[in-house]
């Protein structure tokens, strides 16, 4: 690295460091414009868009070529759920479990009761449901298909930034339920772990949220708990670099047309995070929190300069910032990255649990993942304030058409 990285993660926390990124971040054209850009923050992000005004009666299509609940605009509330299979369920057993989750999952999603839904009234409001499925390790080996598991879908190499709780690890079976309302998705929830109970236990529950319906534009980034616009440079669905990044079109047969998943609950390391003035904040991340503008831009969506030298002779976005470390200059090898805050309350002398379930999808983890995860494992500035906990991986098998069920062309 060059000598820039002088200014240290440590260093930020100092007085003396702060002054000297914010001399570096004073060369960026924005410095000079204050706090607003054209665009203004989180302007609506290409290919995002969702309705304007959609009702809770708006309604996400289960079937197609891809599963719902990936390319589909973010909805406000998710939960995801690991499920780890019960002894003895073996390939048949497993492929009844997914024609009863996908038959209910099906009739939720349109606004229609679970067969024997117990509260039907629930299930009148989709808000915008899906139900997605993943696969982990665990369940080809349970169905005696080891051969047709991808080869990235395994357990993530240790990095030195992880701290991972066994509660957040792993499982054999995914479920990631989405919705504009949280009644909604709570009702998914309990009607999908029905199905599941005579096969399966759960492993882990975790829940996610956004920006409410109706509180910013369509389309418009989102901020993340640590106050940054989160998903700027993002793959745009519908687009032939989207398909190449995401979907599966390689490997075993079964999986074209899928995905797969990498699931990491990032805590933040919030009270450490609140005592950085904001240029420092921007010196770590590269971008300006307001407008999301990297430093040599003045718009959300402008290409960073990363060539651009203060007078001084430093980067105006330094080697550790973490948009220079997650950097990927080709499209097509870019992770698509769907993610969700989580809060779990206050500790009794009122610190906040919170942080990130970082949602990553692509076609090959090991080609697109990986990379990205590793350098910035090596020298990301915001390692100093975000702390990976959980980790899971999944392959998320392609949709279904109507009168099939999800995971079909692996274990019919």
């Amino acid at each position: 690295m060059s000598a820039g990285p002088r200014l240290t993660r440590r260093g930020l926390l100092t007085g003396g460091a702060v002054a000297a990124a914010g001399a570096v971040a004073a060369c960026s054209p924005a410095a000079a414009t204050g706090s607003g850009t054209p665009g203004g923050p989180g302007t609506a992000a290409r290919g995002q868009g969702v309705p304007e005004t959609p009702d809770g009666t708006a309604a996400e299509s289960f079937h197609g070529v891809h599963q719902a609940g990936i390319a589909t605009p973010p909805q406000a509330h998710a939960v995801f759920v690991g499920l780890d299979l019960l002894p003895g369920t073996g390939r048949e057993a497993i492929a009844r479990m997914m024609r009863l989750l996908t038959d209910d999952a099906r009739r939720l999603t349109a606004g229609r009761p679970a067969l024997a839904d117990t509260e039907p009234e629930l299930a009148a409001l989709p808000a915008r449901l899906t139900v997605t499925f993943g696969f982990g390790p665990g369940l080809f080996a349970a169905a005696e298909v080891d051969h047709l598991r991808p080869e990235s879908v395994a357990p993530l190499p240790a990095f030195p930034v992880d701290k991972l709780e066994k509660r957040w690890n792993g499982g054999d079976l995914l479920l990631q339920i989405c919705a504009d309302d949280p009644l909604t998705v709570t009702h998914a929830l309990r009607m999908t772990a029905k199905d599941v109970r005579s096969f399966a236990r759960v492993r882990w529950t975790q829940r996610g949220f956004r920006r409410a319906a109706h509180v910013q534009g369509a389309g418009t980034t989102q901020r993340n708990v640590m106050g940054q616009l989160d998903g700027t440079v993002n793959p745009e669905p519908g687009t032939a670099d989207f398909d190449r990044a995401v979907w599966t079109s390689g490997g075993p047969e079964w999986m074209r047309g899928g995905t797969t998943l990498v699931l990491r609950r990032i805590r933040a390391e919030l009270e450490t995070w609140d005592a950085v003035d904001p240029v420092g904040k921007e010196f770590a991340v590269g971008r300006r929190l307001d407008s999301g503008a990297p430093l040599t831009g003045t718009r959300e969506h402008d290409e960073p300069d990363f060539a651009r030298l203060t007078p001084a002779g430093f980067p105006v976005i330094a080697e550790q910032a973490h948009i220079r470390r997650a950097r990927v200059t080709d499209p097509g090898l870019r992770i698509f990255r769907r993610v969700y805050n989580y809060d779990e309350g206050l500790s009794a002398d009122g610190r906040a649990d919170s942080g990130l379930l970082f949602a990553s999808y692509q076609a090959d983890i090991a080609r697109q993942f990986l990379p990205v995860q590793k350098r910035l494992a090596e020298a990301d500035l915001l390692n100093e304030w975000t702390t990976p906990i959980g980790s899971a991986v999944f392959a998320v098998p392609p949709g279904c058409p109507d009168g099939g069920w999800i995971g079909e062309t692996l274990l019919s």
